[in-house]
């Protein structure tokens, strides 16, 4: 899977997903921290990278049709959060994808379950 990794994910992330045999990009090493939520998003869409993030605008359905993406992934924690949430939280994304296509869903990912939000029926 083409992953791309929000500014706020860290390092640990990307080893975590390019150890489960991922292609991921972060917004960090692409020099992408400033660019809008919209510039973000039609790079992943190009890319065809699934775009985990914190940033819960992309859990907008209206400003950003998951039907058009290869998939948002929206890592809602409670806060403050600890690196081994969010370790955890990759790590039940993984489990949760594997033979999955992302393309057109949308992932509400929290501590307890994983919500889905899927147009590809639509």
């Amino acid at each position: 899977m083409k992953i791309k990794l929000d500014e706020n994910l860290g390092t640990r992330g990307l080893k975590l997903l390019k150890e489960s045999g991922h292609d991921v990009a972060t917004v960090v090493d692409e020099d992408l921290s400033s660019a809008s939520d919209d510039i973000l998003i039609e790079i992943c869409r190009a890319e065809e990278r699934v775009l985990i993030t914190f940033d819960k605008d992309f859990s907008s359905i209206l400003r950003f049709p998951p039907q058009r993406y290869a998939g948002v992934i929206v890592l809602r924690l409670a806060e403050p959060f600890t690196l081994p949430d969010i370790e955890n939280a990759l790590q039940r994304f993984l489990a949760a994808s594997t033979g999955q296509n992302l393309t057109g869903r949308l992932w509400i990912i929290d501590s307890e379950r994983i919500r889905e939000f899927d147009t590809q029926g639509d």
